[in-house]
């Protein structure tokens, strides 16, 4: 009996300690930079879903210009919520050795775009691209 237990014992903590699915290695925290001031705007939390795919939340804004802003131009479900906690990277897959086939939000514009990211510098960075058509803008983001 106690050779029983013993083993359900073990076999329950393994259980725990082993994670439901690997960790992405993009995900974690992410400086973002504007691409046209060179200065950092935001802090955006990269997460993996159960279903596989990558989301990113605004969790800290830098020099915001205004207190608690809202998302007044955006147009989705996204509409006058805080821009702080607010998702803006949604449904980012794998392919290869890089992401696409997610959207990303510009809050100040209220405009969704097709996304791709890409880890570069040995994951210390992270390019992130929007694209209308086949016009894209990008940014690199600096981890945390």
């Amino acid at each position: 009996m106690h050779k029983i237990l013993t083993g359900v014992f073990t076999t329950a903590l393994l259980a725990f300690a082993l994670p439901a699915h690997a960790a992405d290695p993009a995900e974690g925290r992410w400086k973002t930079i504007d691409d046209q001031t060179g200065q950092a705007k935001s802090v955006v939390e990269i997460k993996q879903n159960a279903n596989g795919t990558l989301s990113g939340r605004i969790v800290e804004l830098l020099n915001p210009s205004k207190p608690n802003p809202a998302c007044d131009k955006c147009k989705d479900d996204r509409k006058d919520k805080p821009i702080t906690g607010m998702e803006i990277i949604r449904g980012m897959k794998k392919d290869g050795d890089a992401y696409a086939g997610g959207t990303i939000l510009k809050p100040d514009e209220g405009k969704v775009y097709k996304s791709k990211m890409k880890l570069i510098d040995g994951g210390g960075k992270l390019e992130v691209s929007g694209c209308v058509a086949f016009i894209c803008k990008s940014q690199v983001w600096l981890r945390q």
